[in-house]
């Protein structure tokens, strides 16, 4: 009965137009994505694949790819939201419920990244690269020890005025929140008024809040940054002595995930392009690139061999797991607003 069912299921789901198993279709594809988080082997092999061409322009922080789609009329089929912000979207109407589950590569997904709380079920994304959030320091200009944040708030004199913070809202107050030992999503006024001093006193040692955290790290423009840890792998690669820190105060955990615009132009491409990186040797390209882990099982036996032991992908014994921020409320964001301009003033 259950064998007949999900036959049954799987010819429904052929006859509305969402196919277990899309066909190549040629045409277009548009896709904006987060910067230098690509990669062109990925896009050329989908090209070949399917016939399609596809456009890539890029992003720098949720909220930016987030205030251009809801401009309307950006002509983009595909985005790669964070995990909270794919939820925010749901929540708001702006994903087209593609349903991913239902397709031929959706086997090959990561049970553990199936029920998640952005998207439960995989109806309307699928992993494109997950990490975590710390940051990295030069351990030729710091010499001791690396795994505190106290490094970014309190930084010790040869660091001083060598820092570059990430300019992302929710990356620096959280970061400053586990510092003082307060937690996420916080609405104790007496708590957010300590921490907006702290982080007033910390900017006076910070040269800048950048999103290019690997060109600033290679041009020996700072000594640390606040960093994703497959920037951190990629700049290491060209700057030996960078480490990539577990702050014992605890560290960020995320996945960005491919989604499909309501609306889509290209809506039947974008489909075909959800199940191409569902494949293992596809997932790995983008992992072999931007040096992430993916949520794809069986891709590890196509990544490049040092994916497997790297230290900024897999953390030393004992270091605790990431945590994975859930969306704040609206008034938790007002109050991080006020907190971040009066930072960046």
């Amino acid at each position: 009965m259950k064998t007949r069912l999900l036959s049954m299921v799987a010819a429904a789901a052929i006859a509305v137009g969402i196919s277990s198993n899309p066909a190549s279709a040629a045409g277009e594809l548009n896709i904006y994505n987060w910067g230098n988080y690509t990669s062109p082997e990925l896009i050329e092999k989908f090209e070949k694949e399917h016939d399609v061409k596809v456009t890539l322009d890029g992003y720098d922080s949720n909220e930016t790819m987030l205030a251009k789609v809801k401009q309307g009329s950006t002509g983009y089929d595909i985005v790669v939201p964070g995990d909270y912000m794919i939820a925010i979207m749901i929540k708001e109407g702006l994903l087209e419920k593609i349903e991913p589950n239902k397709m031929s590569n959706f086997k090959h997904m990561d049970p553990n990244w199936v029920d998640v709380y952005w998207d439960p079920g995989r109806e309307y994304s699928v992993p494109w690269q997950w990490g975590t959030t710390s940051f990295t320091v030069d351990t030729a200009v710091y010499k001791g020890d690396v795994n505190t944040l106290a490094l970014l708030f309190d930084p010790p004199a040869e660091l001083q005025g060598r820092i570059n913070m990430l300019n992302d809202t929710n990356d620096v107050i959280n970061a400053g929140l586990r510092y003082l030992g307060y937690p996420r999503c916080n609405k104790n006024k007496e708590q957010l008024k300590e921490l907006t001093a702290m982080l007033l006193k910390a900017k006076e040692h910070w040269r800048t809040m950048d999103y290019s955290t690997i060109e600033k790290l290679t041009s020996g423009d700072v000594d640390l940054s606040q960093n994703w840890n497959g920037a951190a792998m990629r700049a290491r690669a060209q700057r030996p002595t960078l480490q990539y820190a577990y702050p014992k105060e605890g560290y960020t955990g995320w996945m960005d995930n491919v989604a499909v615009l309501k609306g889509a132009p290209n809506l039947e491409n974008a489909k075909l392009f959800v199940n191409f990186i569902m494949a293992p040797e596809n997932a790995a390209l983008i992992s072999n690139f931007a040096r992430y882990a993916n949520g794809i099982k069986g891709s590890e036996q196509y990544m490049d061999p040092e994916m497997l032991s790297a230290p900024e992908i897999v953390p030393p014994e004992g270091v605790p797991a990431p945590d994975f921020v859930t969306p704040c409320d609206q008034e938790v964001a007002d109050l991080y607003n006020k907190i971040w301009t009066a930072l960046k003033k």
